[in-house]
């Protein structure tokens, strides 16, 4: 399975992005792959480090890249929860619950962005994505996230 989130606002101090997920198409006019909207993201601030940018401890967005997902528990969030592995510069980077970016210290919340600078029904949308990682895995598929 692989998900690709796309950055589409990159604010002074959040980011807001749509994470979708990629399905093959086969039918008789199309055949491939389409990504299908799932729900939006927020980050924290997005910096440009293919331009030089540093990292600010716990304030700064991850880098672009294709990240492997598992789920593992977090000692710190006391749950099972998505975790982006190989991340350079970053540790414990998670998929979780939150509303702010006030929420994340690097991490990605999932949710819908009805408010300038949240995402609210964030538990609703991490129960629905931890749900798809999970059946893809009893699949024995590997789950990526690729991240523009």
């Amino acid at each position: 399975m692989e998900l690709i989130l796309e950055r589409i606002a990159k604010r002074k101090a959040y980011t807001i992005g749509r994470l979708s997920i990629r399905q093959q198409v086969d039918d008789e006019y199309l055949a491939g792959y389409e990504d299908r909207y799932f729900c939006d993201t927020l980050e924290p601030t997005w910096r440009d480090y293919a331009n030089g940018a540093y990292k600010v401890k716990g304030r700064s967005a991850i880098p672009e890249g294709r990240y492997a997902v598992v789920i593992s528990y977090s000692p710190k969030l006391k749950q099972w929860l998505p975790i982006l592995l190989g991340v350079p510069k970053f540790k414990g980077i998670r998929i979780h619950a939150g509303n702010t970016a006030k929420d994340t210290e690097g991490c990605i919340l999932v949710g819908q962005n009805r408010e300038v600078a949240k995402v609210l029904d964030s538990r609703k949308w991490l129960y629905k994505l931890k749900r798809k990682i999970v059946e893809a895995k009893g699949r024995g598929e590997a789950v990526w996230i690729t991240i523009k």
